[in-house]
């Protein structure tokens, strides 16, 4: 199966003008490549069984209603009126050290991110100007594709309500950390599938566009308990293969796909979407091989951005990041220097990004209560659009789309002993994921399964990535 995968991407690199060394790094991955594909426990041979159904939500949590205001407040403000922290994207890209990228003219700049919402928002444009405008931000015009039968927008409607506070959250913090990228945001209907609800919509959209050959890199701030999947409990995995289609495209094509790891700790929701099971489980599609699992901290800023103590796992009482073994997948080849952790299974998170709700993102939109429009939100939503910034920025640095991200994450995760900081991998060795009574996993050096790697020095990280930036 290796031999086969080697060629397609030999011959895919080629066109996109991957240099040598790409090619390289993507046959030694050949054999990883195809073990990520491939599912644990033999799931063609297992027998389907009925289960209800599954329902994709937003990894946004924490919503903190009475925080709502005519203008963002600082941090210290925040800690002072509402009793937690509130970051600006300001805040953020001093914590993350980009400004060295922006200095150089690394912005993102020709690179696209796809951003997969229901239904979307009906202001997002207008809310992402107001946004920029608060921040000194450069505009740029968001493309919006509605796939399918998308309703029109209803404020009335809390469902709607939540994905548009969701879409405002994905693309302000995709734009704000890639000021230069294009942003395409796909709206997609809610519609009931073979058991699996809005996920063979968001996963058309996704291949679609990955085919056009303008897609660079994806964020995904939803997922569904790999539990909830039809079969899966008995053995069956066939509901998830089933779905995958997207993501080995996005494989062929060198774009990298991200997904939130989800916001309930090391456990998540059954099929109802409201009760948590009381044992580890974990969440499609952050738990796919072929994605990269983005887990969520928390920062600890003053009110320009500099840290005031190390970043820690979220888990601030609001939610906790979520993190834990796959059901589904076996352990892919590039988790095999962590397989003391991981055991025979897919681990996540891969890498994690601020997510906390003390220490929420502020976020601007006006589709309901426009007099009081700032917000602040957290979730691992809020870390999967971060870090598509982070990738476009290395996309362009590097001249090419990084693909896959996971291999070389893995090899920098192994090499930070020997070369430290110059990684740009930033260890999280403080907290845990346990929440609602489920007891989670601590973070400790190296990998975990609370905070992967742990977070970036973004400038660092890309150069490590983009070998060749000067700066």
């Amino acid at each position: 199966m290796s031999s086969m995968f080697i060629p397609a991407q030999d011959r895919h690199a080629a066109r996109a003008g991957f240099g040598p060394p790409r090619l390289i790094a993507i046959a030694a991955a050949g054999a990883l490549l195809a073990a990520a594909t491939a599912t644990a426990g033999g799931a063609g041979a297992a027998v389907a069984h009925a289960a209800p159904s599954v329902h994709v939500k937003p990894f946004s949590a924490g919503h903190v209603q009475v925080a709502s205001r005519t203008s963002p407040l600082p941090t210290s403000q925040c800690e002072a009126q509402i009793g937690i922290a509130c970051y600006s994207p300001i805040q953020m890209r001093a914590a993350y050290d980009i400004q060295p990228l922006y200095s150089a003219g690394i912005t993102g700049k020709g690179r696209t991110i796809l951003i997969v919402d229901s239904y979307g928002s009906p202001t997002i444009q207008n809310d992402l100007e107001a946004f920029d405008a608060q921040y000194g931000i450069p505009d740029t015009t968001v493309e919006v594709v509605k796939y399918g039968n998308v309703p029109p927008f209803d404020p009335g409607d809390p469902t709607m309500v939540g994905w548009a506070q969701e879409t405002s959250l994905d693309v302000e913090y995709a734009h704000a950390i890639a000021p230069g990228a294009h942003i395409i945001l796909a709206e997609t209907p809610v519609a009931e599938t073979e058991g699996v609800t809005g996920l063979p919509e968001m996963m058309n959209v996704e291949k679609q566009l990955i085919d056009s050959n303008r897609v660079d890199v994806i964020t995904q701030s939803f997922g569904a308990t790999e539990n909830t999947f039809p079969g899966v409990d008995q053995g069956s995995f066939t509901s998830i293969e089933n779905l995958r289609y997207a993501f080995k495209d996005a494989l062929l094509h060198g774009t990298t796909v991200l997904a939130s790891a989800g916001d309930a700790g090391a456990t998540d929701y059954q099929a109802d979407g409201a009760s948590l099971y009381d044992h580890p489980v974990n969440s499609w599609p952050s738990s796919d091989p072929l994605v990269t699992s983005l887990g969520g901290t928390q920062l600890h800023l003053d009110d320009n951005g500099a840290r005031v103590s190390p970043d820690t796992v979220w888990n601030d009482g609001f939610g906790a990041t979520g993190g834990g073994l796959s059901q589904v997948f076996d352990r892919p080849i590039y988790q095999i220097g962590v397989k003391n952790v991981v055991g025979s299974h897919r681990g996540t998170p891969d890498i994690s990004m601020s997510a906390a709700v003390d220490g929420g993102a502020w976020v601007y939109y006006t589709f309901v209560a426009p007099t009081s429009p700032w917000h602040i939100f957290g979730g691992t939503s809020e870390s999967s659009p971060i870090f598509s910034g982070v990738v476009a920025l290395a996309d362009q640095a590097a001249g090419h789309r990084m693909g896959l991200l996971n291999a070389p994450l893995y090899l920098d995760g192994a090499l930070q002993r020997a070369l430290g900081s110059r990684t740009g991998l930033v260890d999280v060795t403080s907290g845990d994921n346990s929440f609602a009574g489920v007891t989670g996993y601590p973070a400790k050096t190296g990998y975990d399964l609370s905070s992967g790697w742990g977070t970036v020095d973004v400038t660092k990280f890309v150069k490590a990535l983009a070998p060749g930036l000067r700066l």
